[in-house]
């Protein structure tokens, strides 16, 4: 376990003190094809609804999405990702005035627009590969970025050849996202990073990230963390093999655990206990936000990582 760094980051005209505790993003994907929730939220007046229950439930700022970036995903036109998004964005910033929106696009022409309807956080999950001009939105505007590390395209991510070292790749990309952010005139100081787990990752190399996430403080940036309802975190919750596809000699994925029976009846509950043990680990790990779709069931975990992490530290100096 480590000594997690803070950080300061304007949102707004808030400053905001990253490290203290954990912050917690909640997710609204406004997406007929997410993997998780799409079609959820399609609607904008259920849309706002859903996030106004997040915030209220614990969760320090929202993530708007309105392009799928699951596995296979196809990419939408600006047109449509604006007319999913803006109605979403104006009218939770008219229910939440004070509430830090994030836009969840790698289109420089949707985040200019997303800004003017009130978000005030940028979040490329290309990590300024897709449309550069996004470093020049966040210049301008002051707004943070988020650079997320991506190997591929969503629509082919988990088809390519993964890194043979999972840890040169993202050291490689995330830093080659920081130059570029850095040389259109982004400050350093507006920079998030996520090491943007299931992104073009084998699910080993998924958890040997969080395992190593601390070597990311070499960047000296906060770290965001978005594990909520990945296939991978799903699988191995359920008993199944870290090395997928790896196949037992009955033919059938190996399974961790002798039968599946634990599980049954268990619905949606066993996705937030393992969404919650993920988040804590991150925690643990030195991640500064982390991204999840039901803040209730992620908060107490966040609490106790964050006592965790505070009891590391000299008296007087923890969360409080």
């Amino acid at each position: 376990m480590i000594t997690r760094p803070q950080y300061e980051i304007r949102i707004g005209n808030a400053h905001v003190r990253l490290g203290v505790r954990t912050i917690i993003v909640g997710v609204l994907n406004v997406t007929p094809d997410s993997f998780s929730d799409g079609g959820l939220y399609v609607e904008p007046r259920r849309a706002i609804q859903h996030a106004v229950a997040l915030a209220r439930e614990g969760a320090d700022w929202i993530d708007v999405g309105g392009e799928s970036t699951r596995p296979r995903a196809q990419p939408v036109s600006v047109e449509e990702e604006l007319r999913r998004v803006l109605p979403v964005i104006r009218g939770l910033r008219r229910r939440m005035p004070h509430l830090p929106i994030s836009i969840d696009t790698t289109k420089a022409a949707v985040a200019r627009e997303a800004l003017k309807a009130g978000a005030n956080i940028l979040n490329d999950i290309s990590g300024l590969r897709f449309d550069p001009e996004i470093a020049d939105v966040s210049r301008r505007s002051g707004a943070p970025l988020i650079l997320m590390h991506l190997r591929g395209r969503p629509a082919t991510m988990q088809q390519k050849p993964f890194a043979r070292s999972v840890a040169r790749s993202v050291s490689r990309g995330l830093a080659w996202s920081i130059g570029r952010a850095l040389h259109r005139g982004v400050r350093r100081s507006q920079l998030i990073i996520d090491p943007g787990l299931g992104f073009g990752k084998t699910r080993r190399q998924n958890f040997e990230i969080l395992a190593h996430l601390e070597r990311l403080q070499k960047f000296q940036l906060p770290v965001m963390v978005g594990a909520s309802r990945k296939s991978w975190v799903r699988a191995i919750a359920a008993g199944e093999d870290l090395d997928f596809p790896r196949t037992s000699s009955s033919g059938g994925a190996r399974r961790l655990l002798p039968s599946h029976s634990a599980l049954a009846g268990s619905g949606n509950h066993i996705l937030d206990f393992a969404d919650a043990a993920t988040a804590a680990a991150a925690v643990l790990a030195g991640a500064h936000i982390v991204r999840v779709h039901s803040a209730p069931a992620i908060l107490p975990a966040v609490r106790i990582a964050d006592a965790i992490l505070a009891g590391r530290l000299p008296e007087g100096s923890g969360i409080g």
